[in-house]
């Protein structure tokens, strides 16, 4: 889809809708931000959890308004968003037949818009009808907040775990490794010392353009929104004037290390319920694999108030509702291997 032309899915007034973005929600792979898990992130939506998964297509209206249109057809949104991750563009027009719901707003922020119709804006709504969607406030902290930062060291693990030194958490006894300590609650948690400062650094989403990569001056994370997992289609206008992707948010990086008292309890509760999830399975998307170089996997798990980034080779990262823009290394230890490796193996996987 090029962003210039429309699909008729009787959102407004029969209005055509000028595509700008896709965005995959299934068990697999589904916008953080909507919640800790599948489910979760279909209710945030009002939608069923198939285990089939939706497609949520983005774009404007003739008059410039957002809409969300759910769509069952997954396969024709992911080739839609793997076209335009490889620079190529595609007619995105999803049948009547499998449009599910569609919905006023968007769930993400996007800095495009389509051209020659009004600025984006939300469509009025009447009584007893569902509020616009709407991203999340990039100024506030809270549990979207948590898991787009999560998001973002995911997308930027190199810079973020290059600032910390091949050395810095070897895991051996008396470094204050928190994956040591397992779920029995011994031994120090490595976390971050220092307040972070300022990040003004910004690092494209999946499918953006290259930018410079990351200098991380410290461990906050992005105060900017993140729309994780969308792709813009091509031709689209950026809505605010600035040359960025829709994926884009800023990011810090991690200092220096050093071990944070207030941080030991936090990362232990964070790994005990890691390891209650090998006993008890939690909801579809809780704990999700994806690709990493070298034969690796990169693993994202959430809970209440919590998010980990970790390498199943590597270490791990955790980011906490009780400690705004804090990103917490655990360093690799004795035990962090075999735990990461039994999450993965439990893990739901992009098809």
């Amino acid at each position: 889809m090029t962003g210039t032309e429309p699909v008729d899915t009787d959102v407004a007034d029969d209005d055509a809708l000028y595509v700008l973005t896709a965005v995959l929600l299934t068990p697999a792979q589904f916008p953080s931000l909507l919640g800790d898990d599948y489910p979760e992130a279909c209710a945030a939506l009002g939608l069923e959890p198939y285990a089939e998964g939706y497609g949520l297509v983005l774009g404007q209206d003739g008059q410039g308004a957002r809409w969300t249109v759910v769509v069952d057809d997954v396969s024709l949104v992911a080739v839609a968003i793997a076209s335009w991750d490889c620079g190529m563009e595609y007619d995105l027009s999803p049948d009547e037949r499998s449009v599910v719901v569609a919905l006023p707003g968007w769930p993400v922020a996007l800095a495009v818009a389509a051209p020659h119709v009004p600025a984006p804006h939300d469509p009025e709504t009447g009584p007893g009808e569902p509020p616009p969607l709407t991203p999340p406030d990039p100024a506030e902290w809270g549990p979207a907040q948590r898991r787009l930062g999560a998001d973002a060291v995911a997308l930027q693990w190199a810079a973020w775990r290059d600032q910390l030194g091949d050395d810095a958490f070897a895991g051996t006894a008396g470094t204050g490794d928190a994956a040591s300590a397992g779920a029995t609650g011994e031994g120090d948690a490595s976390g971050a010392s220092e307040k972070p400062g300022p990040a003004d650094e910004r690092a494209p989403g999946e499918g953006a353009s290259a930018q410079e990569p990351p200098q991380p001056p410290s461990r906050r994370t992005p105060d900017e929104e993140q729309t994780p997992d969308d792709q813009r289609a091509p031709g689209g206008q950026q809505a605010d004037g600035e040359q960025r992707t829709p994926g884009e948010q800023q990011a810090g990086g991690p200092g220096a290390t050093g071990a944070d008292g207030d941080a030991q309890g936090p990362l232990q509760r964070v790994l005990a319920e890691l390891h209650g999830y090998l006993e008890e399975p939690p909801p579809p998307g809780r704990v999700r694999s994806g690709f990493a170089p070298g034969g690796a996997r990169t693993l994202r798990a959430d809970g209440p108030g919590w998010s980990v980034v970790a390498r199943t080779d590597d270490i791990a990262f955790v980011l906490l509702d009780e400690m705004p823009r804090e990103v917490l290394p655990i360093g690799r230890g004795p035990q962090l291997p075999s735990l990461l490796a039994a999450l993965d193996a439990m893990a739901v996987r992009p098809a």
